[in-house]
């Protein structure tokens, strides 16, 4: 919906076929779940790379680009306003700044991106919007509605429109989306102030991190780091004194031992250290003498219960001379590599 948006915002103005290459251009990042095929560990290790990195769009935005020319020439190289033809060297341009609105999405909710993958593939994250944010939903929905009911009335009325529909709701749908993140990140910033200001059972904060829940924009999971233990909290930004209370979940560091080495150097442990911010694990002795080590990232632990799900955790299957037998990713086993 961004790159519909992008599009009618005065794209479509420039070159024919514009909103739809920018449409697609703005979804094709997501093309890395086809690693999923070779498996869950793979496509996690694969998921927000190269497609959602500066260097990757390019070859992303000349895909498009090469299907959008395809679908022009089975289409008898016939477009809606014969008075403007197709430039594909802007098309090229407008897809490249499509991705690029594909990754500044992806880098404000707390999954993050690497967007200078390969070069640098470290990840960044703003944290200010959950994964799905319903009211940027409704601002993009409306931007791109609107304008077709205003369509409708005008051809009742017997109103003309010069050009392509929809500039002006688009726009405003945009700003719209600023200025949601405007207000996200400083009350982002409230949070993370509040969680800084205090000890936890009279230890120093390291570090600390707030991520936005589902349903209150104004609630955000706290995630402080001490040096033994992690204390989880639920922090309010909406009141004039913004504190996270004293109703918290203390999660200790576990012990560092050979199998937990073990399992942080398996090709799992490696991906997922390099993504997770506040990493724990869990050590699970089995009746024949191995182990499963359990990988969770304690920004995604939901709702601080200790429950059968936990979003995002990872595994792997060790023996009793600590070889790796399986990875797994969620609840999906995956043979190692």
């Amino acid at each position: 919906m961004t790159g519909a948006c992008l599009g009618r915002a005065g794209f479509n103005r420039k070159t024919a076929l514009a909103t739809a290459t920018m449409t697609l251009a703005a979804e094709a990042p997501d093309l890395d779940v086809l690693g999923r095929f070779r498996g869950p560990v793979f496509g996690f290790a694969h998921h927000r790379g190269f497609t959602h990195s500066f260097l990757g769009l390019f070859l992303v935005s000349a895909a498009v680009v090469g299907l959008m020319y395809g679908v022009w020439r089975l289409r008898g190289r016939k477009t809606r306003d014969p008075s403007l033809p197709p430039r594909w060297g802007l098309l090229f341009v407008f897809a490249y700044v499509a991705g690029l609105s594909h990754i500044l999405l992806d880098f404000t909710n707390n999954y993050g991106v690497r967007p200078f993958w390969p070069l640098w593939e470290k990840w960044y994250s703003w944290d200010i919007v959950f994964i799905v944010e319903p009211v940027l939903l409704i601002a993009l929905v409306l931007g791109l509605v609107v304008p077709s009911l205003v369509f409708l009335i005008n051809e009742e009325i017997g109103a003309r429109q010069k050009g392509p529909k929809g500039r002006w709701a688009a726009r405003v749908a945009l700003v719209a989306v600023v200025l949601v993140w405007l207000v996200r990140d400083y009350e982002h910033r409230r949070a993370l102030n509040a969680l800084e200001a205090r000890t936890y059972q009279n230890a120093d904060p390291m570090r600390v991190g707030a991520y936005q829940t589902w349903v209150n924009p104004f609630q955000w999971r706290g995630v402080v780091e001490t040096k033994v233990f992690f204390a989880l909290a639920q922090v309010d930004s909406s009141t004039p004194e913004v504190d996270p209370g004293e109703n918290m979940e203390i999660r200790y560091k576990p012990e560092e031992t050979p199998v937990t080495l073990a399992a942080k150097n398996s090709y799992l442990g490696r991906v997922y250290l390099d993504w997770a911010k506040f990493p724990i694990t869990e050590t699970e002795p089995l009746p024949d003498g191995g182990f499963v080590v359990h990988f969770e990232d304690l920004r995604f632990s939901g709702t601080w219960r200790r429950t059968n799900g936990k979003p995002l955790s990872a595994g792997v299957v060790l023996d009793r001379n600590l070889n790796l037998v399986r990875e797994f990713f969620g609840q999906v086993p995956q043979p190692p590599d």
